[in-house]
């Protein structure tokens, strides 16, 4: 394998991961398969390995900097947990009741489904979701609280467990979405989850054989260094533009992926599904600027009405 190369992957994906709180498992899974030529079952376990590691980073400096709410963080393990082994276990029996081809494909295919839809939740997340009355904490934290962080806890950690993917853009839409915190606190309880949660999900694909510990580590060298930056630029980089590029690159990955696996597309429609995206995406985000320059050029007593915000379910 190219070391050099698979370094600057981590290091990379670590900024993104200490930027955003999302990017790990969603991107390292299809570089090691895309890329480098690794079993997707591997990829799998060894992405889950290596992320626990770096997101452990991540959230010991989001923690520091007092940018997690521990109560919703520890909430949300309290489902995704038991999810992640829910998923590693099917996992484990797929790969008994398949044939070597058929399981790969179907890895590669649910792995692809993932990355789609963490894609789309990112590219949601930065360019749709609007909340008003963003807040630090949930007070008071009321069953209905609980009951919405160990659904979606539990959903997450079985994806997360079945294809590694998904974790940070999943658990971020909900906090936004659910609980309305403010964009630090939402990347910093999402990496603390995330370092909980992966633990968890590493240990049992550790058991199961599934992790590569020499390509593991050889990724940690990259992305430890990496999260580390990405910690200290969080507050520093513009998000409208980092979160739309790296869904993106997720929507590419996924499409990649599915290729691989058998689907019956052009190879072009990977580069062009995501590029009309892209260009949608900036046409909307210019659009934003330009209504917003033109409402800050009116009288205050003719500026209309923002439109209607996000309906609040917290």
């Amino acid at each position: 394998m190219d070391w050099p190369l698979i370094i600057a992957f981590g290091f990379g994906v670590g900024v993104l991961v200490g930027t955003t709180g999302v990017g790990g498992g969603s991107l390292m899974t299809p570089a090691l398969i895309l890329v480098f030529g690794t079993a997707p079952v591997t990829a799998i376990g060894t992405d889950l390995a290596y992320a626990a590691v770096t997101k452990t980073v991540g959230g010991w400096r989001h923690f520091r900097k007092g940018t997690v709410d521990m109560t919703i963080a520890l909430w949300l393990a309290v489902g995704s947990v038991p999810g992640a082994l829910g998923g590693v276990y099917v996992l484990h029996v797929l790969e008994r009741q398949l044939g070597r081809a058929s399981f790969d494909d179907t890895l590669l295919t649910m792995v692809a489904g993932a990355l789609l839809v963490t894609g789309a939740a990112v590219l949601v997340r930065a360019l749709l979701l609007r909340v008003r009355g963003e807040r630090d904490t949930v007070e008071p934290f009321e069953t209905r609280h609980k009951v919405a962080a160990v659904l979606v806890g539990v959903s997450v950690g079985f994806v997360l467990g079945l294809t590694s993917a998904g974790s940070g853009a999943l658990i971020a839409v909900a906090l936004i979405w659910v609980y309305r915190l403010r964009p630090r606190r939402v990347v910093g309880t999402d990496v603390f989850h995330a370092a909980i949660l992966l633990w968890v999900a590493a240990a049992a694909h550790l058991v199961s054989g599934n992790v590569d510990l020499g390509l593991a580590g050889t990724i940690l060298i990259g992305s430890i260094p990496g999260v580390w930056v990405g910690t200290n630029l969080a507050t520093r980089l513009p998000e409208n533009a980092l979160r739309p590029a790296l869904g993106i690159v997720l929507l590419a990955a996924g499409l990649a992926l599915l290729n691989k696996a058998g689907a019956d597309f052009p190879v072009s429609v990977i580069f062009l599904a995501p590029a009309a995206v892209a260009v949608a995406a900036t046409a909307l985000h210019f659009g934003r600027e330009r209504a917003a320059r033109m409402r800050a050029q009116l009288p205050a007593s003719s500026v209309p009405p923002a439109p209607a915000p996000t309906p609040e379910h917290a």
